[in-house]
């Protein structure tokens, strides 16, 4: 028989402590309870792991995948992603809500490990959530930045590194998310996104790795595939979207989630890892 281990389920999750994906599992099960319980290693993973259960997971891994396949979604990258197999997608029941954060933020590391092996070709991580589908651009954007917090959290509570040569100050120019050690770029998306190619079926959380753009930069791609993607933004809503800028230039936080903000707009964001 394994050895068991008894563990108190607080309103701390488990995985944050242990960071074990099977004590993850446990907490999905208990996490109202407020008892302790007996965990037995090994256990099955259950990977699927959403409730309440009010969606299909295929309805929406396809509306990503069709947002993103259509003619006139400007960004060559996403479509560069998906056509190499290399745009990996995530459901979940509800932005408003944190019931699937540990499921997400188990897939981040994760996506950020296997960069690691193979950084080869353009990567994103795609969180679709099943609802809600009325939020306006206030509401997507406030709700988006309680996930990333609540994601961003519990990397520091596993002890992970912030990603080097970015920071984690929301207005630094230099700012970008970090989870396993890696700096990503967030791209938000729902049904009533005032830019066309914002406008998903879905509320949506797209991951893209920032060593990508850098690495487009060093082999000198990086121009000519925003000016692509910028053209054909202009060509599908009249106008270039007034938020985009290259990393270093303004903090990227304020692109997110695709409402426009002037200077006045304060990030919701903290984290203390690095300054």
């Amino acid at each position: 028989m394994p050895r068991c281990q008894e563990v108190k389920v607080t309103t701390h999750s488990l995985y944050a402590k242990t960071g074990r994906r099977s004590d993850a599992s446990a907490y999905l099960m208990a996490r109202n309870l407020g008892v302790c319980i007996t965990i037995s290693r090994p256990m099955p993973l259950l990977t699927n792991v959403s409730t309440p259960e009010l969606y299909r997971r295929d309805t929406l891994v396809n509306a990503l995948q069709e947002h993103i396949r259509h003619r006139w979604f400007p960004c060559v990258g996403a479509k560069g992603a998906l056509n190499s197999g290399k745009l990996e997608v995530v459901t979940a029941w509800s932005l408003t809500s944190g019931w699937d954060d540990l499921k997400i933020h188990r897939a981040l590391l994760d996506w950020s490990l296997e960069y690691e092996a193979d950084d080869e070709g353009l990567r994103s991580l795609g969180v679709v959530f099943a609802e809600p589908g009325d939020l306006d651009e206030a509401q997507f954007e406030r709700a988006m930045w309680e996930r990333l917090q609540s994601l961003s959290d519990k990397d520091g509570w596993l002890g992970q590194r912030y990603a080097e040569k970015v920071s984690s100050n929301p207005s630094d120019p230099h700012f970008s998310l970090s989870f396993g050690g890696k700096a990503y770029f967030v791209v938000g998306m729902h049904p009533r996104a005032s830019r066309t190619a914002r406008r998903m079926a879905y509320p949506t959380l797209v991951f893209n790795l920032h060593d990508q753009f850098v690495r487009l930069r060093a082999e000198q791609r990086y121009e000519k595939m925003r000016e692509a993607i910028l053209m054909r933004d202009q060509k599908l809503d009249g106008s270039i979207n007034p938020m985009l800028a290259r990393h270093g230039e303004s903090s990227e936080a304020r692109q997110y989630s695709g409402r426009v903000v002037d200077d006045t707009w304060k990030c919701p964001f903290q984290d203390l890892r690095k300054s």
